[in-house]
């Protein structure tokens, strides 16, 4: 009889335990460094197993030399019109998130915001806003340029609202998500738009904090050119969905000091246990393999009576690209 006891009591505390597992989140169970970081994403959890065994993973580094000169790329349109959301810690990131329907939304009814044009074959609708950035000003972006890395980097994913119900459905299927990749350079003004976000941060110390951020405009964000890279990728974090339109933007815009300062403030956890600093969130850039990156960057140069002149482009030109070859 105390046999049978024992065992029942270690098979109620074997089930107890596995209540608790069962309750904890996925998201709990990753982070940027260590044997949680992401080199172990895709053994984790077997239903991240493409970040490490995907053949079209993101970030990648941008090298010039590498770029194909697409001349039916169209320019990116992003609605010009506002909306309201919430800015959060998330333990992981620092997110941006608004309402995507037409509906009574935070600050009344508010129209979502559509992004097409460029690479896409659909309309997309905004979803939010990721911000990746360092600890230091040497890394933080996680897509690189000819190996070098910005202090921080913003991405703009939005859904393919033609084919696709939701977010959450469009992550894992086909021309499912598109991601915009603007890169943050240090410099003594920033953008607008950018500091209606950064104005928040004291408010989203840590882990789970939240602050209403009310009539940001996402095209505002846009650097001031319509010249870009594109390419077909992933998510950057779990599970790696390798379902992104990415399209680098081919200018930064600008990120202060103080604005680095706040978010290098930022910590991971609760007040009670702060755990780590967010920063240094991003991922590794990962293999190319043989994927094209594409650009509607034109170097070609035309003779002006008789000698070389450069395209009136030329001075917002920052990676050089390549032209197709013809057979």
């Amino acid at each position: 009889m105390e046999l049978l006891q024992a065992l029942c009591c270690t098979l109620l505390l074997l089930l107890a335990r596995m209540q608790v597992l069962l309750a904890v989140s996925w998201e709990d169970w990753w982070t940027y460094d260590g044997i949680s970081g992401p080199a172990f994403w895709g053994l984790i959890n077997p239903e991240w197993s493409l970040c490490n065994k995907g053949r079209r993973q993101s970030p990648v580094n941008l090298e010039p030399q590498r770029l194909l000169f697409d001349p039916n790329l169209r320019p990116m349109h992003i609605d010009k019109h506002r909306i309201s959301g919430l800015i959060t810690n998330t333990g992981h990131s620092v997110i941006f998130t608004a309402g995507n329907d037409t509906v009574a939304n935070y600050d009344g009814m508010q129209t979502p915001v559509n992004i097409s044009g460029g690479p896409l074959s659909y309309r997309y609708r905004f979803h939010e806003i990721h911000m990746h950035y360092g600890l230091n000003d040497q890394f933080g972006s996680e897509h690189s340029v000819e190996g070098y890395t910005f202090p921080a980097e913003i991405q703009i994913f939005g859904y393919n609202s033609q084919l696709y119900a939701n977010f959450s459905d469009a992550l894992n299927r086909a021309q499912g998500i598109v991601g915009v990749s603007i890169l943050l350079q240090l410099g003594d003004l920033s953008n607008a738009e950018l500091r209606m976000l950064t104005d928040q941060l004291e408010r989203i110390r840590y882990g789970g904090d939240e602050a209403f951020v009310k009539r940001l405009s996402i095209r505002g964000l846009l650097p001031d050119t319509d010249h870009y890279m594109t390419y077909d990728g992933s998510t950057t974090a779990p599970a790696c969905h390798e379902t992104v339109t990415w399209v680098v933007l081919n200018k930064p815009i600008y990120i202060t000091k103080q604005q680095l300062h706040a978010l290098r403030r930022l910590m991971q956890g609760s007040p009670d246990h702060p755990k780590a600093p967010l920063g240094n969130n991003y991922r590794p850039p990962q293999p190319l393999l043989h994927r094209p990156i594409r650009t509607n960057i034109d170097f070609k140069t035309t003779k002006t009576n008789g000698k070389a002149a450069c395209p009136t482009m030329y001075r917002e030109v920052y990676y050089k690209a390549t032209s197709w070859k013809q057979n």
